[in-house]
């Protein structure tokens, strides 16, 4: 059969493939396009399994929200061109979007569950990595879904933020009124901004303070100093030092005149949040570019 280039164009709308395999999938399938995607997407899983090996610690943080219940995904890729390609960003759309939808567990019950149009999520992974070229995997995400006001901020899909606030309109999320929804807005991207890591002091591990402790009486200035004093000065600074890591005691970012605890105060009350830095403790790839052109060159 015949192997029009309109068939090749509609193959590779359709799959992503490169204009090649498009064509040697068609032929292998005597024109039967089906069968032909079917193909290349045979091809493209086996080719993703090779892919895994590899480093991937770019990507996005995507985040999701319906009504009351909201998620948040960091999915990677290898490389910060892949990061901003379309397609990349939205699969991180629609994996959100089925962790809210799908309440799943852990990463490995998200790639168990069956999408919309039959396809496991590992499924649909593979297909995005024989469609895109890299390495693509799920790192982490978060769900909330406590009958509660849900928002969230992503600076430029690099740092994500999910936070959950309760103010007494949250019985009817849709009467919690544009004031309210604004300064949780606020409070998201003040979190993106400021890196809290704890709502209140009362949220604070003991072990933490004590460690923190531990290590301000080792500091060398106050080696000479008296006990007591020692003690009061390592006190004051422990306390600058929590209140600088609790949110409702940070400068409010767009306004440091007052701290967050007096923005919301008799307006709504903070939950708990979630802050995703794309990334971040994962081995960055290096790559040797001069060394790539050569193996480009003798291949």
């Amino acid at each position: 059969m015949e192997i029009k280039a309109s068939m090749v164009k509609d193959l590779r709308d359709k799959t992503g493939a490169g204009m090649m395999d498009a064509k040697k999938a068609l032929v292998e399938a005597n024109g039967d396009m089906d069968k032909a995607a079917e193909i290349l997407r045979q091809k493209g899983i086996a080719s993703a399994d090779k892919k895994m090996g590899r480093i991937a610690a770019e990507g996005v943080v995507s985040t999701f929200i319906s009504d009351k219940t909201g998620a948040m995904v960091e999915v990677n890729c290898e490389t910060d061109f892949v990061a901003k390609n379309e397609s990349f960003k939205e699969a991180a759309n629609n994996i959100a979007k089925i962790i809210v939808e799908k309440n799943p567990k852990n990463v490995e019950e998200l790639n168990g569950t069956v999408m919309s149009d039959g396809n496991t999520v590992e499924n649909y992974i593979k297909a995005q990595i024989a469609k895109i070229g890299e390495k693509i995997t799920i790192r982490r995400f978060v769900r909330y879904d406590n009958d509660s006001c849900v928002s969230t901020y992503v600076h430029n899909g690099k740092i994500g933020v999910l936070l959950e606030v309760k103010a007494p309109s949250c019985e009817n999320c849709q009467s919690c009124g544009d004031d309210i929804r604004t300064i949780a807005k606020d409070i998201c991207l003040h979190i993106a901004s400021s890196a809290p890591e704890f709502v209140s002091r009362e949220q604070i591990p003991s072990d933490v303070i004590a460690e923190e402790k531990r290590i301000e009486m080792g500091k060398e200035d106050l080696a000479k100093k008296p006990e007591n004093i020692r003690e009061k000065i390592v006190e004051g600074r422990i306390n600058k030092l929590m209140a600088s890591r609790c949110l409702i005691e940070q400068p409010f970012v767009k306004n440091p005149d007052i701290t967050v605890g007096q923005l919301i105060e008799g307006k709504m009350e903070i939950v708990k949040f979630d802050r995703y830095t794309l990334g971040e403790g994962l081995e960055k790839r290096q790559d040797n570019f001069a060394e790539e052109v050569m193996s480009q060159i003798k291949g």
